[in-house]
């Protein structure tokens, strides 16, 4: 091997040690830093959140309460406004009484197999 070449690695090797050296001494210097802190490069690499996006309904919804706002801010007669029949909750129908005894004597009648099976 040639005696350049392997000077030349050995400074290339004592220049990357210099950096690191400055990296970590900067790291863990006793001087306050003001302002924000550098992102770290894993930070600036992570995906970002993507925005949700609004659908056209919505938008349009949108856009027919904000016209209306407007309109009745400047004193004009607000656009018709179309009426849509509003959804009914989720709920479920209140349950009869006959419903009632039934589930309870089948709750009782488990919850004494229950007790049988563990006596």
């Amino acid at each position: 091997m040639d005696i350049q070449n392997i000077l030349s690695e050995l400074k290339a090797e004592f220049s990357r040690i210099n950096h690191a050296i400055a990296a970590l001494e900067g790291l863990f210097s006793s001087e306050s830093r003001r302002g924000r802190p550098p992102k770290s490069k894993a930070a600036a690499l992570a995906p970002t959140k993507k925005r949700r996006t609004m659908s056209a309904a919505a938008r349009k919804r949108i856009s027919k309460a904000m016209k209306q706002r407007w309109a009745k801010w400047k004193g004009k007669s607000a656009p018709k406004q179309v009426k849509v029949a509003p959804k009914e909750p989720g709920r479920r129908p209140h349950m009869s009484a006959a419903a009632k005894k039934r589930l309870s004597e089948l709750m009782k009648a488990r919850w004494a197999e229950r007790k049988r099976s563990k006596g």
